[in-house]
């Protein structure tokens, strides 16, 4: 059995399973209410009952006291209905939606992926998930005031633990401290979410993503972000590093590309080593972009990776017919230690 939830004023609508609360419904049907800790104890979720009943599994949650239930708040992420509803919420369409929040976590697993690359699985506290658009990125805070910046590449429907990867840089303060001495169980703390750079999810034109190095992060939230909502469109992805062992992650995208017909996966070597054995694009990834597509007007281009890849691309794309308004780009870049900025964002 099923019921149907309308929400006020968007006139949005989707269906919910029994037993299944409206928020979780709304989140597996791309509708993005908003949520903190998905458990009853913050308020995040709160809206109002328009029309319809719900009930509690568990009680009524912690953060909704017995005046609000009488006038006909819910906390949507613990209310299932008990027939069709009308709500009236607030609904998460742009970056602005979400305010950023500074939380402490936990270091929950560590995984070499390359040579020079670290994932890093951090467990905000408690029932807390933190809330993102596909493609944004969070600062690591450290001392003085200074913060490091890293693109959460796990999906947000995935939001138990935050994903990121960390390329080790020479000098580079914190990233040091990844590969050095960071310990499973250890306790950073970040804010977030920032950046504009996230999926337009209501766009009917193809995607082509082009990443270079650890660009590959926020491409990988907004790609099983597109899969998690069953998103048709055509989406290509250009992953470009210098040498084979950079692709740290290629079975990923070549598994996606095997499982989803509207998935391709076009890796790129810059400089490959002698013991490489490449038969696949040597050369810098933007014009491999170019050489498969000549035209970019129809296209939404994502692009993430460092400034010169940035620059070039944006340079020689918009000379390929691209359409600005439908560029969006994340560049990395290196942050001195005596300001605020992202040694990878």
């Amino acid at each position: 059995m099923s019921y149907t939830v309308t929400i006020e004023p968007s006139k949005h609508s989707f269906q919910v399973q029994e037993n299944e609360s409206v928020l979780d419904a709304a989140l597996r049907q791309g509708l993005i209410l908003p949520y903190s800790c998905r458990g009853g104890t913050c308020g995040t979720c709160a809206g109002k009952i328009v029309e319809g009943d719900v009930r509690y599994p568990h009680g009524r949650p912690e953060a909704l006291s017995e005046t609000e239930e009488a006038i006909g708040q819910a906390l949507f992420c613990q209310a299932q209905p008990t027939g069709d509803l009308v709500i009236e919420v607030r609904e998460v369409r742009d970056a602005g939606d979400i305010r950023p929040r500074r939380l402490p976590c936990r270091v929950e697993a560590i995984e070499d992926l390359a040579h020079d690359v670290r994932r890093l699985w951090l467990r905000p506290p408690g029932n807390d998930r933190l809330q993102f658009l596909a493609g944004q990125y969070i600062d690591i805070l450290l001392q003085g005031q200074r913060r490091r910046g890293f693109s959460l590449a796990n999906a947000p429907h995935d939001d138990e633990l935050l994903e990121l990867h960390v390329r080790r840089v020479d000098g580079g303060e914190f990233t040091g401290h990844v590969f050095e001495a960071l310990q499973e169980k250890a306790l950073l703390r970040f804010e977030g979410p920032f950046g504009n750079f996230f999926l337009r999810e209501d766009s009917p034109r193809p995607i082509l993503l082009v990443g270079g190095g650890t660009g590959f992060a926020p491409l990988k939230s907004i790609i099983e972000h597109a899969f998690f909502l069953g998103i048709q469109r055509p989406i290509h992805l250009y992953w470009g590093v210098r040498a084979r062992r950079d692709l740290y992650l290629d079975a990923l995208p070549r598994r996606w590309a095997a499982d989803h017909e509207n998935f391709r996966y076009t890796p790129v070597l810059s400089e490959p080593l002698p013991g490489d054995e490449w038969d696949g694009h040597i050369g810098l990834v933007h014009n491999i972009v170019l050489q498969d597509h000549p035209d970019l007007s129809d296209y939404d281009i994502y692009m993430s990776g460092p400034p010169g890849m940035i620059e070039s691309a944006r340079r020689d794309f918009a000379n390929h017919g691209m359409d600005p308004a439908h560029l969006y780009f994340d560049s990395f870049d290196y942050a001195a230690d005596s300001r605020p900025g992202a040694e990878v964002t």
